[in-house]
């Protein structure tokens, strides 16, 4: 019978069936064995901005330390390459895989296709949706921030310096990405109980730093009143303050911006007065990350969740840490 690029799809997909089948029927998490050195993957979701530049590098270094060897792949910000991007890992018979997924639904099926090819994945600094994977049965860990805090943390800082400045607008993250979702809860949630703060506006600028100045321009000019942006994370916190100074306002005096993830760059700006406030997301994931498979391998019981501990910048310590910064 000659092979038609049909028949390959069709065998794909009904691999792709009997993976999800085999994964759903397993009840544990596949094992690591014990080796000396291990072939692993890293499929990150895009190297657009400095945060996961910093990711990248504390992953390469500690591979490179232990003598490990990393296969690296870049989604591009695509969740479609991010699935195809583990589906080669696969292929090439990686030991172990760990994957920061783009968007909590998209990256199911490749967890499940890994666990179904019997190579355990451990989840980095964004989670998936937990009706359709748990930690410890589709895979091992989760290894991240507690995002709903982070944007706890910034609404409570607004609540007790706010200084009369209650409108706000929001630059949320990557839509159906975890961050985004939890960040927004957070704050929201806060904000909800202080009745003189007041959300008018919240649209996603995708983490990007001209998306949220672009976003924050054409809200500022439907919500001349606002007086506070909070934006989920630096990149577009820091487009907000182009968006801020283009209407002719002061960022930090007029508008307050209040961000999350910590890079150099937000602290240097809260140093300058432009960011009012940063709840740091630590990227330097690299150390943890390899010591839990490590751990893994020698048979110990590993946590759902497991937090990176994350600063908190504003103007009483920012110079201060500035140089701790990623």
């Amino acid at each position: 019978m000659t092979i038609t690029r049909r028949h390959l799809l069709i065998s794909s997909a009904a691999a792709a069936a009997a993976a999800v089948l085999v994964s759903r029927a397993s009840a544990a998490a596949p094992p690591l064995a014990k080796k000396e050195t291990y072939k692993v993957g890293f499929a990150q979701t895009e190297s657009n901005n400095p945060w996961r530049l910093a990711q990248t590098a504390s992953m390469q270094a500690e591979a490179e330390k232990r003598g490990w060897q990393l296969v690296y792949t870049d989604a591009a910000g695509s969740a479609a390459k991010q699935v195809a991007d583990v589906n080669s890992m696969i292929a090439q018979g990686v030991d172990l895989i760990f994957l920061a997924p783009r968007e909590e639904k998209p990256l199911i099926p490749a967890i499940m296709a890994a666990k179904g090819a019997n190579i355990p994945v451990i989840l980095l600094d964004r989670n998936v949706d937990q009706t359709l994977a748990t930690a410890g049965e589709d895979y091992v860990t989760f290894i991240g921030s507690n995002f709903i805090e982070e944007g706890q943390r910034i609404a409570e800082w607004l609540v007790a310096n706010a200084n009369g400045k209650t409108t706000i607008i929001e630059l949320e993250g990557t839509t159906g990405s975890s961050p985004a979702n939890d960040r927004k809860k957070g704050f929201d949630d806060v904000i909800a109980q202080h009745p003189e703060f007041k959300i008018v506006a919240s649209q996603t600028g995708d983490f990007a730093r001209d998306k949220g100045r672009q976003v924050a321009e054409t809200l500022l000019q439907a919500h001349p009143d606002a007086n506070v942006i909070y934006a989920h994370n630096d990149e577009m916190a820091i487009g907000a303050i182009a968006a801020v100074e283009a209407a002719g306002k002061v960022a930090g005096t007029d508008v307050l911006i209040l961000s999350i993830d910590g890079g150099k760059e937000a602290v240097q700006l809260v140093v300058d007065g432009k960011i009012a406030a940063v709840v740091e997301c630590n990227p330097r994931f690299g150390p943890k990350a390899f010591d839990t498979a490590v751990a893994y391998a020698n048979g110990e019981t590993i946590p759902a969740l497991i937090l990176n501990p994350d600063q908190f910048y504003d103007a009483s310590n920012a110079a201060e840490l500035l140089s701790t910064a990623y």
